[in-house]
């Protein structure tokens, strides 16, 4: 199984709704995906579940979330759990997320340095969000992990990263989402070195730890508005710096020539933003690319809707080819 972190330091580029999304077309490409919701806000769980079962998860003790699954390694009682894996469909299982991941930052953060030490707890409890989800792939026979992660550079997304193979990064096209690539870049270099090395340290040869690749294999641009097939102009001078940023900060590479990002080989898609799909997407609770007339989507939602699949497929068939899976998904 590969597991795909996607993450932005900036906020509200849409990433949640990218993860949603891309897990439901992979299921419909024949893909077994399991969705893994990272971000103490549950944003990605919300989207899978009605608030009924969300209530009843949260008032389950132990809770059947991803939190649920490393609290015992976490509390110092046990190691971790087989993490319940919620069926969204067919071959879609999710790993749901809890706010209380929030309260775990604490130890997330004093178990760095102490890994450096050779401090086996402190190895468990880095490893325990890659366990649990390598724990639940196998159970649910998974293809592919798609992880959301929260816009920040704390304890707990060190974590969640390192247990991704590889990380796409979300991009609005605008000057705060440039800058969030300033900052995330420098960290998953950082990280990605610093665990390297405190990986020799580990003094429990049958802990199996992750190896903390995240390794970025393209960004995807959201949310841009249209005129005439092309960008509106608003956007398209934070797009056009797109490349050259993220090849400078991301990828650690020399300024390059300036070059369109439709040419840009880091480009994995440019999703423009499909307005009125959304809301009635999120009312039918349902992906917007599955929309139909009884959801509201008739008329000209109809040629929005299939633009909508048409994106969606091309950019999770790019996803799967970065990351080195077959063309086709298993029989």
């Amino acid at each position: 199984m590969k597991t795909i972190g996607f993450f932005n330091n900036k906020g509200g580029v849409g990433k949640t709704s990218l993860v949603y999304h891309v897990a439901w077309m992979l299921g419909r490409l024949g893909w077994r995906v399991l969705a893994v919701d990272l971000d103490p806000q549950a944003n990605l769980t919300s989207m899978f579940l009605p608030e009924e079962r969300l209530e009843e998860m949260w008032e389950q003790a132990p809770r059947p979330t991803l939190h649920g699954a490393v609290s015992p390694q976490f509390r110092g009682v046990g190691d971790i759990v087989s993490p319940f894996i919620e069926s969204a469909e067919d071959r879609i299982g999710l790993l749901a997320g809890d706010l209380e991941l929030s309260q775990l930052e604490d130890d997330l953060s004093q178990a760095w340095p102490k890994c450096q030490l050779g401090d086996a707890r402190s190895f468990r409890v880095m490893s325990a969000f890659a366990r649990a989800i390598g724990a639940g792939g196998s159970a649910f026979a998974a293809d592919v992990a798609l992880v959301d992660v929260g816009p920040n550079l704390g304890a707990l997304n060190r974590a969640a990263l390192l247990a991704c193979d590889v990380v796409v990064v979300p991009l609005g096209a605008d000057l705060f989402s440039l800058q969030g690539l300033r900052n995330m870049g420098p960290s998953l270099r950082k990280w990605r070195t610093a665990w390297q090395q405190m990986r020799a340290h580990n003094p429990d040869p049958s802990l199996i730890l992750p190896p903390g690749t995240i390794d970025p294999i393209g960004y995807v641009v959201m949310r841009h508005s249209v005129q005439a097939g092309r960008p509106a102009r608003a956007f398209g001078k934070w797009i056009a710096r797109i490349p050259a940023d993220y090849r400078r900060f991301v990828l650690n590479q020399p300024d390059p020539e300036p070059e369109p990002v439709d040419l840009d080989p880091n480009r994995i898609a440019r999703l423009k933003d499909y307005r009125s799909l959304m809301p009635m997407a999120q009312e039918a609770r349902k992906p917007m690319f599955l929309l139909r007339p009884a959801d509201g989507a008739f008329g000209g939602h109809q040629g929005a809707v299939l633009d909508c699949y048409s994106d969606f497929e091309a950019m999770s068939r790019e996803i799967i080819r970065r990351i080195g899976l077959s063309a086709q998904p298993p029989a």
